[in-house]
């Protein structure tokens, strides 16, 4: 059996962490992900889906992401039953994540990519290389 979901979207607002009684982090946040198809409007519906990530991967996500930010969820998909203000039981979708992949960089407050050049390369080790000098 399979229960493999992959998800890439915008967070909805900044990841809620709180810790378990036993003291393990555990970290919430909705994410905004567009259909790939279009309604009969031409508009795109977007589906907000609840994500859930603990411990290390808590923090790290509740440290660094943001409302706004893309990211990239590989978890799995969990059902849960719980009993509403009236007694009455209902039903939560949400994905449990076993990976959090940042896929932009943050804003930093002037609106500006935070510790990033528009000239630079993220990938440039700061060593510049003559063409016959690269080993591939």
């Amino acid at each position: 059996m399979l229960n493999r979901v992959i998800l890439i979207g915008r967070l909805t607002r900044d990841p809620e962490l709180r810790y378990t009684g036993s003291g393990i982090p555990v970290a919430t946040f909705s994410l905004a992900v567009d259909r790939p198809f279009t309604n009969q409007q031409g508009e795109r519906d977007t589906d907000f889906i609840r994500i859930v990530t603990w411990r290390k991967l808590a923090e790290t996500c509740a440290n660094n992401l943001g409302k706004g930010r893309l990211v990239a969820v590989e978890g799995r998909l969990q059902i849960r039953n719980y009993e509403d203000r009236e007694g009455i039981t209902r039903q939560a979708a949400e994905v449990i994540a076993g990976t959090v992949r940042f896929l932009d960089w943050p804003k930093d407050k002037s609106g500006g990519q935070a510790g990033f050049d528009s000239n630079d390369d993220p990938f440039d080790g700061g060593i510049d290389l003559p063409d016959d000098d690269v080993p591939f």
